[in-house]
């Protein structure tokens, strides 16, 4: 913490050293204690007029942390400095984590050179497109498949609160990764605990860093033809998905499962998520050829099921990805995909507020 605070510091005298007008007397380092309230203090000189900046200092920039935060530094200001601009700065600040900034009147920086101060005719903003590898690497840990099984688990019905137990045992992973979940959603505020359990109070926000954040199954991509046409092709391909209870895991994905889930508009490619065994099954069932260029069937071999745990089937035997990773495929899957996705978005994934 010592060392944030001295970066911290350092950031603040380069942010006031551009403005020419500002002369800066004094940065303080307030002594640690049971109370300190404030961090730093920064004494400036404004034309001739004296001014204090009190900053409050926090090594995470989540926003549950940062409303902690900006909660105890006015507190601070309410009782000690009422004359002072209040100040918050960590080592990176979220649009979410600035949002509530604004909203208490209080100014930031951060680390990567995010900033707004305003204060007695001075205005200060700053925005960089930069994010801290640390923040990127923990987001990304979020959507790692042993922890998407556990938010599609939870997406299915937001409102519906989890035990860790339960969940664990919903989304077929240790106590430990609903843990590291539940944190990461909690320190975002895309989730809340009630008496019942946790639940998600920001579904869509969550579902709009999952999709910037996407990266598709691992798994091997294999591409076929197949002689097989409309009907004839549904059929086989129902049959042999509705042959669940034998050998192997097969779910229609992308646009074919958007097909069924919500139509709006045909592809002349039809995709599929498959294990080994399901493979064969399907290969068996559409006669299928492999090509290495003219395919009409795209075939993923995944090297993870948790897909397979979560599919719908809203016709016999049309077993397909869920609405959430339906989504997510066709978001990350070109022009047309983003149309089709947010068409599905909105007929399947309007979660009440």
């Amino acid at each position: 913490m010592k060392d944030v605070e001295s970066q911290a510091a350092q950031a603040l005298r380069l942010l006031l050293g551009q403005v020419p007008a500002i002369k800066l007397l004094d940065v303080e380092h307030k002594m640690s204690g049971p109370d300190p309230g404030v961090d730093i203090v920064a004494h400036i000189d404004l034309s001739g007029r004296r001014h204090a900046l009190v900053c409050e200092v926090n090594a995470s920039g989540q926003p549950r942390h940062v409303r902690i935060a900006l909660l105890q530094l006015r507190n601070y200001m309410a009782h000690h400095a009422q004359d002072a601009t209040p100040v918050l700065i960590a080592p990176y600040l979220s649009p979410d984590a600035q949002s509530l900034c604004r909203e208490q009147d209080v100014g930031f920086l951060d680390l990567e050179g995010n900033a707004r101060l305003i204060f007695d005719g001075v205005f200060i903003e700053r925005q960089v497109a930069s994010k801290p590898v640390a923040d990127r690497r923990e987001l990304r840990s979020l959507f790692k498949p042993k922890s998407a099984q556990v938010l599609r688990v939870m997406l299915r019905n937001p409102r519906q609160a989890w035990r860790v137990t339960d969940l664990a045992l919903a989304a077929a992973v240790s106590l430990g990764h609903v843990s590291n979940v539940r944190v990461a959603l909690l320190d975002r505020e895309w989730a809340q605990v009630s008496e019942a359990g946790l639940f998600l109070s920001e579904p869509d926000a969550l579902l709009d860093a999952w999709r910037d954040a996407y990266e598709p199954p691992v798994g091997t991509r294999l591409t076929f033809y197949t002689t097989l046409h409309g009907s004839a092709f549904e059929e086989a391909a129902r049959r042999a998905l509705r042959s669940q209870g034998e050998a192997g895991q097969i779910a229609f994905s992308s646009f074919s499962a958007s097909h069924w889930l919500a139509p709006y508009g045909r592809t002349g490619t039809q995709y599929f998520y498959a294990d080994t065994a399901g493979l064969e099954r399907l290969q068996s069932a559409l006669k299928l050829s492999a090509v290495s260029k003219g395919e009409n069937v795209v075939a993923t071999v995944l090297k993870d099921s948790g897909v397979l745990r979560d599919t719908e089937a809203p016709a016999p035997g049309a077993i397909c990805t869920s609405a959430v990773q339906t989504y997510l495929d066709l978001a990350n899957a070109g022009e047309r995909g983003r149309e089709a996705a947010d068409h599905l978005r909105r007929e399947r994934l309007r979660w009440p507020k």
